[in-house]
């Protein structure tokens, strides 16, 4: 927890001079480590990307260390290039004021660990969770030689459940084979052959109430809302992961608990455990915006014949478990529900544009109406896409089979 009364005067002096010291420009070599200070032994470092779906996990993470008695003071690292106006960054100020934000280039490939410790001052960390970094070269390199340098206690890499190459075993544990050319995977590798305390989690699909990335849940909301149906490849009963960055956040936060298990360990799955299929999703995302379940029209379709299209989720089962990181790291599951969260979702949706906006149904009309073996003229999709046909000169075909 943060600190803001002490009893000592003395201690208290040192306390409101150290920002002043610890954020100035440094004048030391650039080449020179940090040098730790008592001020910094329980210093958290955020480093966040601009955005998508990772794009809130640094702020939920900044609000659930506050609470945390390990840490002292938080710094996040933010990507330069991220939209000040919109969520979660806009809300920085109001929600996160004590956490200081420090921003950079985070897509500099030719950053080093002297350039980044130059951006940070003389500031050193003790606990660093990195939700940016998709390679180990750039800044990403030098994030990892500078907790190198400052003899970090806990290295947390927010990594990908995307790097997983599936064996047909589900929920995929944390053994299942990863594709070794992946940049999250040589990131990986960097930072064990440097030594550093890694602890790396594998989230999927997330959504939460200060995101900036809605592809997921929006896909299901887009069509019911405009009466359209639901293409999804398959039968439906294919499960997915879809978890609220808030619980996230507590999951990432959870290496605190048992510093030494989370390193041992190293490769934690980082979802819910509350699964639900393509097609429960849909009916779902109906209940929360009040459309009756037999007004639900869902177009199973080969995914051989159309592919992914838009269908915002893999086409066969691709989903993990936590069950590793409640056993090891004591964490107690996620508390949120899908579910119960659609509704708050559904009214963000509409906030957005809802209906108004643009969506490309293209792919959509090819499977559900275009792919039909009996031509028809007209469909519901006519309203929503500028699509003229002409059927003055169709004749049935007529072929001999002998």
């Amino acid at each position: 927890m943060i600190s803001k009364n002490v009893s000592f005067s003395v201690v208290l002096a040192v306390l409101l001079s150290a920002p002043v010291v610890a954020f100035m420009p440094s004048n030391r070599p650039s080449h020179v480590a940090a040098k730790k200070s008592s001020l910094s032994m329980s210093a958290a470092l955020i480093v966040q990307n601009k955005g998508g779906g990772h794009g809130e996990l640094g702020f939920q993470l900044a609000k659930t260390l506050q609470s945390n008695s390990k840490i002292t003071s938080i710094t996040i690292l933010q990507d330069e290039a991220c939209n000040d106006e919109s969520e979660p960054f806009k809300s920085y100020p109001s929600d996160i004021p004590d956490v200081k934000i420090v921003k950079a280039n985070l897509s500099d490939e030719t950053m080093t660990a002297e350039s980044l410790q130059s951006i940070l001052g003389d500031s050193s960390f003790e606990y660093v969770w990195d939700n940016a970094s998709k390679k180990p070269e750039g800044a990403g390199k030098a994030i990892c030689d500078c907790a190198k340098s400052w003899n970090t206690k806990l290295f947390t890499y927010v990594s990908s459940g995307g790097i997983y190459q599936p064996t047909g075993i589900f929920p995929m544990p944390e053994t299942t084979p990863v594709k070794e050319s992946a940049g999250q995977t040589l990131f990986d590798n960097y930072a064990v052959e440097l030594g550093l305390p890694l602890v790396s989690f594998r989230p999927q699909y997330i959504y939460g109430p200060k995101s900036n990335k809605y592809d997921y849940i929006d896909w299901y909301f887009d069509r019911l809302c405009r009466d359209l149906p639901l293409p999804i490849p398959g039968d439906g009963t294919q499960k997915v992961s879809l978890t609220n960055a808030e619980d996230v956040a507590s999951l990432l936060a959870a290496v605190l608990d048992n510093e030494e298990a989370a390193v041992e360990q190293r490769f934690f799955n980082c979802g819910t455990d509350k699964l639900y299929s393509y097609d429960e999703v849909g009916y779902m995302c109906a209940e929360a915006a009040g459309i009756p379940k037999d007004k639900v029209a869902i177009e199973h379709y080969n995914a051989d014949l159309f592919g992914k299209a838009k269908f915002p989720f893999r086409m066969t089962d691709f989903y993990i478990s936590p069950d590793t990181a409640k056993e090891k790291l004591g964490w107690p599951g996620p508390s949120h529900d899908l579910g119960d969260d659609l509704k708050a979702y559904y009214e963000g949706f509409q906030a957005r544009g809802g209906v108004e906006k643009d969506i490309a149904i293209e792919k959509d009309y090819e499977i559900v109406f275009a792919s039909k073996s009996s031509f028809q003229s007209g469909s519901i999709y006519d309203k929503y896409m500028k699509l003229e046909i002409d059927t003055s000169n169709v004749k049935s075909l007529k072929v001999d089979i002998k």
